[in-house]
């Protein structure tokens, strides 16, 4: 704040709505979207509310602007702005805008990236910022009488605010390449002294154990229902209803807590809704990858559901099971063009369960073990929130500007 006054230097700061023609230009007229299928391929970077979706010929706009999402921002919290330069094309998912002569752009960026916009958004399901409620928006003018020392200010501070942008990329690029390397050494032990200790855990002596199939210890055990995929049919997705595929399985932990998909009222009634708590298995492309749902969810028929007897086998304990004997598995698959193993295998391969009460003890042991070993990838994404961090907490020292209300 002692850089503040001193840059300022006693000048005032004015404060003027982003409707105020005398210092901002708003060129929404020129935007004009078109469909994926319709866009001639090109070198113009084709701005939607979030990023660049594409690349296409012509362009709608040439000079130096901001972009404000006008609805679709990937977070309400921190707003989409972008900052675009040269030739580009806008679609009408964003507000095109730029300061005139008295005014930096480049500053104005910076300026609306702090902004909170939850105040000017449109209640809905879809929250949008209207042209109105933009124009609304404050932004600082320090000096205004004085337009040259004003835009001296301004330059000062986008000198400032992009140089510290430039170093926490430098930092952060090398940071991620240096823990990178570090991490995935150190992952690729640990994972392997994981499954070590994961399959000594489960390997036991004759009489120690019964040998069973799932079926025998199940409650529910069977294919999902969801013969049709969502992508085929659009009237199926869209709704509340999560729905998984095998792909979403292979990528997931130990219980699967996130979704992409969902499925309407109509995919439902195609289907079947399995509960929290069930154990999936797939049986087609991805042979024997296996999760636990974090939620109810559908999934296909190259998915099996299998929900433990609670006097008989433990959920936790068979995923980890499944996961020691997957090479086992995987062994049994037929087919030539796309490998699968079918629900009739299960019915013939036995697996070994000691009682509950062992089967919680292992539990414990390898949900540790595996927290243990998940943890060294948490590393390198906690060092570059905290340089993000650091930048944000310059940059809104730099920008907060004194309101009329607090020099009252």
């Amino acid at each position: 704040m002692d850089f503040m006054e001193r840059l300022l230097d006693g000048a005032e700061v004015e404060w003027v709505p982003l409707g105020n023609e005398k210092f901002f230009e708003i060129a929404n007229k020129g935007r004009k979207p078109v469909k994926a299928s319709l866009r001639s391929p090109g070198k113009t970077p084709y701005y939607g509310a979030n990023n660049i979706q594409d690349y296409v010929e012509g362009y709608t706009h040439d000079g130096e602007f901001v972009l404000i999402a006008e609805d679709g921002s990937a977070s309400l919290e921190k707003y989409s702005i972008q900052y675009a330069t040269g030739k580009f094309w806008a679609n009408n998912h964003v507000h095109v805008i730029r300061g005139k002569s008295k005014l930096n752009t480049r500053f104005i960026f910076h300026y609306l990236c702090i902004v909170n916009f939850i105040p000017y958004l449109s209640s809905g399901d879809r929250a949008k910022l209207t042209k109105g409620k933009m124009q609304q928006i404050p932004i600082p003018i320090p000096c205004p009488e004085n337009p040259q020392k004003s835009l001296k200010v301004q330059s000062e501070i986008v000198r400032i605010l992009d140089k510290f942008t430039e170093l926490t990329t430098e930092l952060t690029t090398e940071l991620t390449t240096e823990l990178t390397t570090e991490l995935t050494t150190e992952l690729t032990a640990r994972k392997k002294q994981y499954n070590y200790y994961r399959d000594r855990l489960l390997s036991f002596d004759d009489g120690e154990v019964e040998w069973k199939t799932l079926q025998e210890v199940a409650l529910d055990f069977g294919r999902g229902k969801s013969k049709h995929r969502p992508r085929n049919d659009p009237r199926l997705y869209g709704g509340v209803i999560p729905f998984i595929q095998t792909g979403d399985i292979r990528n997931s932990s130990h219980i699967i807590t996130e979704y992409s998909q969902t499925y309407s009222k109509l995919g439902l009634k195609q289907s079947k809704l399995w509960p929290k708590g069930t154990l999936c298995i797939t049986i087609a492309a991805n042979i024997a990858e296996t999760t636990i749902l974090g939620f109810d969810s559908c999934f296909p028929d190259s998915v099996i559901g299998f929900i433990a007897h609670p006097e008989k086998a433990n959920v936790n304990f068979i995923e980890y099971l499944l996961s020691s004997f997957k090479t086992k598995l995987q062994a049994k698959s037929t087919g030539s063009a796309q490998s699968n193993i079918k629900l009739a295998t299960f019915e013939t391969v036995l697996f070994p369960f000691p009682p509950l009460d062992e089967q919680k003890r292992i539990v414990s042991i390898l949900s540790k073990f595996e927290a243990l070993t998940n943890s060294i990838t948490e590393g390198l994404p906690r060092e570059i929130e905290l340089r993000q961090k650091q930048y944000e907490y310059y940059r809104d020292l730099l920008l907060s500007f004194p309101k009329p209300e607090e020099r009252a």
